[in-house]
């Protein structure tokens, strides 16, 4: 006679068996499928579509870009020095208040001496503070005595990102917009020229970029397509803090004053004054 607790341990196994075949085959099926000749294909068409989606009102979904917190405050920690202030990051905070309800806070750390007060005053003042969790995200600066900026929105689990670059990057993202892969392409490599050519460049390579961005803005209003991206934004700023803007050319005028048209960039011209 067998043993009944043997059968059901027997049972058992037979179900495991089972699951573990059809896992086996739903992994050899994603095996074949990635290595047929259609499988670019088919993907490169899934990221067209996505990448087609319309902009929500909303902005991003902050719990898929940031992580879900069983309904705490989403905290996105900046350190910057402020001998060199990131101005990009303070535009996109001004935007990105004109999509959420963001508590928004500046800090000086130890490691700094003096701080001007209008970087002290750089998100202007919170006059209707409501309690913490009625907001959608946290936005807090840190003056800090740092080689390049740096941001956390995860303190306990993640690596700082570092750049004012990848930093604006991660932050226009927030706001929701789709581009595809060429369009991104495209905003990367002024993000990345702005950056490393115009704001940190010799200034052969500033006329040089200064010279691109003519011939770019006579073609579009803006530096990629017809709407403002985070490449605007950054080599505006990078104009504005390396003194390139008096001598910029028509076209690059023209759009320097495209920008400063827009609130969020007007808010950071008074910092420069």
């Amino acid at each position: 006679e067998v043993d009944p607790s043997l059968q059901a341990l027997e049972s058992r196994q037979e179900e495991i068996l089972k699951r573990l075949y059809e896992l086996k085959s739903a992994v050899d099926g994603l095996s074949k499928m990635i290595q047929t000749p259609d499988a670019d294909f088919d993907v490169t068409n899934i990221i067209q579509t996505d990448e087609c989606s319309p902009l929500t009102t909303n902005g991003a979904d902050l719990d898929l870009m940031l992580g879900k917190d069983y309904g705490a405050l989403k905290d996105i920690v900046i350190n910057a020095n402020p001998s060199l202030p990131p101005l990009s990051l303070l535009v996109l905070h001004s935007l990105l208040c004109e999509r959420y309800k963001i508590l928004s806070a500046v800090h000086t750390h130890s490691s700094v001496k003096s701080v001007p007060e209008n970087l002290l005053k750089c998100f202007g003042e919170q006059t209707k503070k409501q309690p913490r969790h009625e907001y959608q995200l946290g936005f807090t600066l840190i003056w800090k005595d740092v080689p390049k900026p740096q941001m956390k929105f995860s303190i306990q689990t993640m690596c700082p990102i570092e750049g004012e670059g990848n930093i604006a990057r991660f932050l226009f993202s927030l706001l929701g917009h789709k581009y595809n892969a060429v369009t991104s392409t495209l905003i990367d490599s002024w993000v990345d020229t702005a950056i490393f050519q115009l704001k940190e460049g010799s200034s052969k390579e500033k006329g040089a970029v200064l010279r691109s961005m003519n011939a770019a803005l006579g073609k579009t209003s803006w530096l990629v397509g017809n709407e403002l991206t985070v490449a605007d934004i950054v080599a505006w700023c990078a104009l504005q803090q390396t003194g390139s803007a008096n001598a910029a050319p028509a076209n690059v005028q023209k759009w320097m004053k495209s920008c400063e048209n827009l609130a969020p960039f007007s808010s950071v011209m008074k910092l420069l004054k």
